[in-house]
């Protein structure tokens, strides 16, 4: 049993971001290259260390204030510096790539460096699951951690990698029609404020309800992915019209 463990560590933290990439990529009339993708994927991985650097800073900052005031700050602002480093991977993953070429593109390549970024997340999570410090490796736990670690992944897969996706969405959609359409640059100020309110209202409603009732955190996100494919198809090319 100890040989699955690293298997399990290795293989099931990548399984959520892979699902949610090849569903999304479904929206994209013209695939981007796989080693682009893959680099941004890897890009947004390692953007999880500044996040983690600059949320402790944060943290620590907001530890200041009362209980109650910091609450609500302490959720948008960690919301905040997830999503501006999100974007900054997919920025820096594209912007010398003559493939990075219509609008929809500015959405796959968020929500790709969001799934490397979440795929990190889903990692520690997992390490946490399959090798607790304070408990005996015993065969029988063992068991019960890779269980448990199913359980986990699937929750994260509906959860918080699905929100990631939303979120970077969102901010990639508002990127398109400013790269692409000619929008003003303050309209990707907007997407960026509404992908953190998308995020930490998520996170909210989940402290909120805890496991108690995951009704209103699951409609909430699915109201968000209905948006999130409506504002795909705004971004598709227009198919001609028969003449």
């Amino acid at each position: 049993m100890n040989s699955l463990s690293p298997l399990a560590l290795c293989i099931g933290p990548l399984i959520p971001g892979f699902l949610w990439i090849l569903f999304y990529l479904r929206e994209d009339l013209h695939p981007e290259p796989k080693r682009l993708l893959l680099y941004t994927f890897n890009i947004g991985m390692l953007m999880s260390v500044p996040v983690l650097a600059f949320q402790m800073i944060f943290q620590r900052a907001m530890g200041d204030m009362g209980a109650d005031g910091a609450r609500i700050g302490l959720i948008i602002g960690l919301a905040l510096i997830e999503e501006f480093f999100k974007f900054c991977a997919a920025f820096w993953a594209t912007k010398k790539h003559k493939e990075f070429d219509e609008p929809v593109d500015a959405m796959i390549y968020m929500i790709a460096a969001s799934l490397g970024f979440a795929t990190i997340e889903n990692f520690f999570v997992a390490l946490n699951i399959l090798y607790p410090t304070s408990v005996p490796a015993v065969p029988s736990l063992l068991l019960a951690n890779l269980s448990l670690l199913g359980q986990t992944l699937f929750l994260r897969f509906a959860g918080a990698t699905f929100l990631h996706t939303l979120s970077s969405g969102t901010i990639g959609y508002y990127w398109a029609r400013e790269k692409f359409l000619h929008a003003p640059r303050v309209l990707f100020a907007f997407g960026l404020l509404l992908a953190t309110i998308i995020h930490s209202g998520f996170n909210y409603l989940i402290f909120i309800f805890q496991d108690t009732n995951l009704l209103y955190p699951t409609a909430f996100l699915v109201l968000n992915l209905v948006i999130i494919l409506y504002d795909f198809e705004k971004l598709k090319p227009k198919k001609a019209l028969p003449i």
